[in-house]
């Protein structure tokens, strides 16, 4: 498989991997959006030339759409290879250009969203320890930040870590109702939150969306997974991309009913 890297100059014409649709597509122009503005930024998104879901993407950790602190690392936002692609070493081949990459720009090393268990939207706990990744920080209720170092000499060296606010997943005690705080980094927000919006209106429930547009207000944010997450009373309920079925699943075990 060849590796390609987007750039400005072929983002229009490159399928994204993680939404399979035309440019014309609400998905797609969001993501191609989100991606063009940040590629200034040192963002970097590899894929196999094929069509599906076979690709990283990274990004200088002080400008990761995260509430991290891992000066002169690499922030992974998404390793992502399913379907066929899988048990090919796809993972292995991206995620070697990543280090080679990084390695090459003087990084410390890697950083990367993970989960205490095999979760949705979040990378592989065993396939980042089989790669020897190693813990550094944990939020509640499951959150992982998981670092690989260039250099494992000096034992005394600051290990990259979650900002304070998001250590218990709790927002102001005063809010309430639903709140979901998403970005436009995964394609699928801007399709399914729409749609969670009027599911929520039609039931009267008390809701309201905060769009993250800037890594400097996503650092501040109160969840980890900035993509998505929806609280409810200020509580982290799931970082899952909801669909409606799933989403009224959840309000009724909420309480909310219609």
């Amino acid at each position: 498989m060849q590796i390609i890297t987007i750039s400005k100059e072929n983002l229009t014409q490159e399928h994204i991997c993680c939404a399979i649709a035309s440019n014309k597509s609400i998905m797609v122009s969001t993501k191609k959006a989100w991606m063009e503005a940040r590629l200034d930024d040192g963002l970097i998104f590899k894929k196999g030339d094929v069509r599906g879901k076979c690709f990283i993407e990274y990004i200088p950790a002080e400008k990761a759409w995260a509430p991290i602190s891992a000066e002169g690392y690499m922030y992974i936002n998404c390793l992502w290879v399913s379907g066929q692609f899988k048990g090919h070493g796809n993972a292995n081949l991206l995620l070697d250009e990543c280090i080679s990459d990084s390695k090459a720009k003087g990084k410390k090393g890697l950083v990367i969203l993970s989960s205490n268990k095999n979760t949705a939207f979040l990378a592989d706990p065993k396939f980042l320890k089989h790669k020897k990744f190693l813990l550094a920080d944990e939020a509640e209720p499951f959150f992982q930040l998981m670092y690989l170092p260039f250099d494992t000499s000096d034992k005394n060296a600051a290990k990259p870590r979650f900002m304070p606010q998001v250590k218990s997943q709790q927002t102001s005690e005063y809010d309430k109702g639903v709140t979901i705080y998403y970005t436009h980094q995964c394609p699928f927000t801007s399709k399914y939150v729409p749609l969670i919006e009027i599911v929520a209106n039609e039931m009267n429930i008390p809701f309201r969306t905060i769009l993250i547009e800037s890594a400097e207000q996503a650092q501040s944010s109160p969840t980890p997974f900035t993509t998505y997450s929806l609280f409810n009373d200020g509580k982290f309920i799931t970082h899952e991309i909801l669909s409606e079925p799933k989403f009224l699943k959840i309000m009724a075990a909420l309480g909310y009913n219609r």
